[in-house]
Formats: C-alpha cells, sequence, structure tokens
C-alpha cells in the first residue's frame, strides 16, 4: 500500500491530508450525533413534570442546558416561561438555530472533502500524464517504463481522490439527515412544552377573568 501511496507522487500529499481531515469529522460527529446525547431518553416528560410542579431554580436550568441540545432548547423556554406564547415561542426559534448551527459543525467541510476529492485526483492525473509526455519527448517512445510510470501515476491519482471523495460525500448526507430527523423530534417537544406553558396556564386565568353571572332581579 505504500508503495502505491508514493508511487503517485506528490499530487497524493493533500488527497492524503483530506482524507485524515475527514476521517476525523466522521469520528468527531458520530460521536457527537449519537441520539443519547442528543435527545436524551425521557428527558421531555421529565422537564414537563418539572415545569408542573415549579421545579425551576437556575441551578436546574442550567444544569439542563449544559446537558443536551434538546436540554438547552427547553431550558431557553423555561427561562421566558412567565412570558407571552409569542416570546416563548421566539425564544425557542432563536435558541434553534444556534443549535442546529452546532449540531452541523464540519459538516460543510466534509462537503468540501467531498467536492474537491475527485478535483485532486484529477489534478494528479493530469501531473501524471505531463511527466509521461515529457519522459517520452525527452527519451522518445522506446522506453515503456517511462510512460508506465507516468500512466500509473495518473491512474492512482484518479482512485485515491475518488476513494476518499466517495465515503466523504455519503457520509456529509447521512449527518445532514440525521441533523434533520433531530431537528423534527427537538421541534415536537418544544412544542408541547410551549403548550403546557402557555395553554396550560392560561385556563385558570380565563377562569378567574370570566364575568360573574348577573344577580336575578326581583319581581
Amino acid at each position: 500500500m505504500l508503495d502505491i501511496l508514493i508511487a503517485g507522487g506528490w499530487a497524493m500529499v493533500p488527497i492524503l491530508i483530506c482524507s485524515a481531515v475527514a476521517l476525523a469529522i466522521v469520528l468527531e460527529r458520530w460521536w457527537t450525533l449519537r441520539r443519547s446525547a442528543v435527545l436524551p431518553p425521557g428527558l421531555g416528560d421529565e422537564v414537563r413534570q418539572w415545569a408542573r410542579s415549579g421545579q425551576l431554580d437556575p441551578g436546574h436550568l442550567e444544569a439542563l442546558s449544559n446537558g443536551s441540545p434538546l436540554g438547552e432548547l427547553l431550558a431557553a423556554a423555561l427561562g421566558v416561561r412567565r412570558q407571552s406564547r409569542e416570546i416563548i415561542k421566539e425564544r425557542i426559534e432563536d435558541t434553534g438555530r444556534h443549535v442546529v448551527h452546532r449540531m452541523e459543525r464540519y459538516l460543510n467541510t466534509l462537503g468540501t472533502i467531498a467536492l474537491i476529492g475527485p478535483l485532486l485526483g484529477l489534478f494528479g492525473t493530469v501531473i501524471g500524464l505531463i511527466r509521461m509526455f515529457m519522459e517520452v519527448m525527452g527519451g522518445g517512445i522506446g522506453d515503456p517504463a517511462k510512460m508506465a510510470g507516468g500512466i500509473g501515476e495518473a491512474l492512482i491519482c484518479t482512485a485515491s481522490g475518488l476513494t476518499v471523495a466517495i465515503p466523504a460525500y455519503v457520509l456529509h448526507r447521512y449527518f445532514h439527515s440525521r441533523v434533520a430527523g433531530y431537528c423534527v423530534q427537538m421541534e415536537k417537544q418544544a412544542t408541547a412544552l410551549l403548550d403546557d406553558l402557555t395553554l396550560g396556564a392560561l385556563a385558570p386565568a380565563r377562569t378567574r377573568r370570566a364575568p360573574a353571572p348577573a344577580a336575578p332581579s326581583v319581581g
């Protein structure tokens, strides 16, 4: 394998760097985007129970916010729980954009590697072909080994670029779909909490504001 990489020439260096970066991103995102780390089981129900029982001291909210992306989203809603529904919804949306941005961290880099991998392979191919033609121009076509060296360098670079680009593209799409799925689940949990904080709290208030029935007239 090492001999093959060396035969690819110096154009293999950026391809190898891209492969190392892509591998690091995949491993990091795979660990960070675990379902248990993003959507801890039962967290939404537990937080709604906190809201009903009034267990919402600053310590609870800070631990909730630092525990997971879903916890950060729910803690943002609880932080303004005494405000109107519109304000709570805006806070959830603002926090959600930041949470999604963090979940998609490094995915643009992975997509860029998937895009430039074949281009780097093509660049190495062109360099190999140029070297082959230079050898032919300098020594004629009587030495097949010189031509084979240039063709081999070109083919190795092409194969290496595709080997890096194809898995990077597949995993880039996979992680994007995983983040999109998490967003749907977090939106459902945030909406359920929003309903508990607003609709559940407004019902008693409406009852208290209901006008008293008129006293019956004395005939």
